[in-house]
């Protein structure tokens, strides 16, 4: 007889379904701070479509959505899952994971039970009429983020997913470092690559903001493939090994600067003109950096409302400021004069589309693009992990937690 529920960190036999798994699970009473957000429950394991997939999960990725789902801001993801009838009053988070598929829809080709993946966030309904017709999904009204705004991520031990968010696993990857960077690396590569007037080119300088953290890993990386400057900019000293050792060109400590925030009205003179000597440091630090007096072609923000008014400001005529989130506050200001005489481009982008996903894997098959997996926790460490990251304390790189993986580094293969 099959058990009803297996432990964590044991695997049913291959293609068995458990009726009850373990997750850990956000509540809207509990909304807050991670480490109390986030409680081991019980729960049903969820039951597939016709055109869905369950993976057993065998790591998980850790990013910012987990905070901001613990927190219940911007966005309430439970009331957002019941309205969409999917699932209880509870929200399991992990947009990041990679597992083994143990049952598909009988819709579903191309996947097959037994197969090890990477399983990427972008959720969508392929039926959805301007998919078919060509639309990048990404910009159509059916997209989710799994694990967010889609019920039932990585944080359990089984997750329901489209087969389009599986792509096979990189031999060369163990559980965790498979499970630990898609979000940001994907992220990184659409903001990189995605626009094309605009994309990175050999010899522009790209600035990486957060440069020690999980997107600023991926993006410095990817900039120096494709031969451009990456300059990062920290808020630790400590943190610049960690950047150059990446491939960037220089690094940039914000903290030796006080200019940040939303900026002063321009009719205020004493206080627009403070602000803007602090943004010509910030940019004279960039050149520094450079080794030249060039101003950053890309901006690669994600911080927002304490960064974005030096972010519009340093980037050089006809380039773009290319944003992906709003860690610090979603209220942006910027001074249009430089804006628009100097014709610069401001693009929002959210994660990636399948095609963007691939290329990523691509780069990590070759070699060319390292997870940087810097910390594997275990299960119940999911709170603790996401309690870091919302207190700036996280380490470098990116974290992964242990699900059904039993030890760090299982699952690579040597080629």
């Amino acid at each position: 007889m099959a058990r009803t529920c297996w432990p964590v960190g044991e695997l049913p036999p291959l293609g068995e379904v458990p009726e009850q798994m373990f997750a850990q699970v956000v509540r809207e009473e509990r909304f807050g701070e991670p480490q109390s957000a986030y409680q081991v429950e019980q729960i049903a394991t969820p039951s597939i479509g016709r055109d869905e997939c369950l993976v057993l999960v065998m790591a998980a990725g850790i990013n910012y959505n987990g905070v901001w789902a613990a927190a219940g801001v911007p966005l309430n993801v439970v009331k957002l899952h019941q309205k969409l009838r999917d699932g209880g009053p509870f929200h399991v988070g992990g947009s990041d994971g990679s597992g083994i598929v143990y049952k598909v829809g009988e819709d579903v080709t191309g996947v097959r039970v037994g197969d090890e993946v990477v399983i990427h966030a972008g959720w969508w309904d392929p039926n959805c009429p301007e998919i078919r017709a060509g639309v990048d999904p990404m910009l159509t009204p059916t997209v989710r983020m799994w694990g967010y705004e889609i019920n039932y991520g990585s944080f359990a031990q089984f997750t329901r997913v489209k087969p389009h968010q599986l792509v096979p696993k990189p031999a060369r990857l163990s559980w965790d470092e498979a499970a630990c960077h898609m979000v940001n690396s994907a992220a990184s590569y659409r903001s990189l690559f995605g626009f094309k007037e605009n994309s990175v080119k050999a010899g522009q300088v790209a600035l990486i903001w957060g440069g020690a953290g999980g997107l600023g890993c991926q993006a410095i990386q990817m900039c120096k493939d494709a031969g451009a400057i990456p300059i990062a900019v920290v808020s630790d000293d400590k943190k610049a090994d960690f950047c150059l050792s990446l491939g960037a060109k220089g690094v940039v400590n914000r903290t030796q600067f006080n200019h940040w925030g939303m900026m002063p009205h321009w009719s205020d003179t004493p206080a627009y003109q403070k602000w803007l000597a602090g943004a010509r440091a910030f940019g004279e630090a960039i050149w520094k950096a450079v080794g030249a007096k060039r101003n950053p072609h890309i901006v690669f923000e994600h911080p927002g409302e304490a960064t974005m008014p030096t972010s519009c400001f340093v980037c050089e005529t006809g380039g773009m400021i290319v944003i992906c989130a709003g860690t610090s506050g979603y209220n942006a200001t910027l001074d249009l004069r430089y804006h628009w005489m100097r014709q610069k481009r401001l693009q929002g982008t959210h994660y990636a589309n399948t095609e963007q996903v691939r290329e990523v894997i691509k780069l990590v098959n070759e070699k060319r693009l390292d997870p940087c997996l810097s910390k594997t926790l275990s299960f119940e460490e999911i709170p603790m992990a996401h309690q870091l990251m919302m207190e700036h304390r996280q380490p470098q790189g990116n974290m992964a937690a242990l699900v059904s993986a039993t030890a760090p580094g299982l699952g690579r293969r040597e080629v």
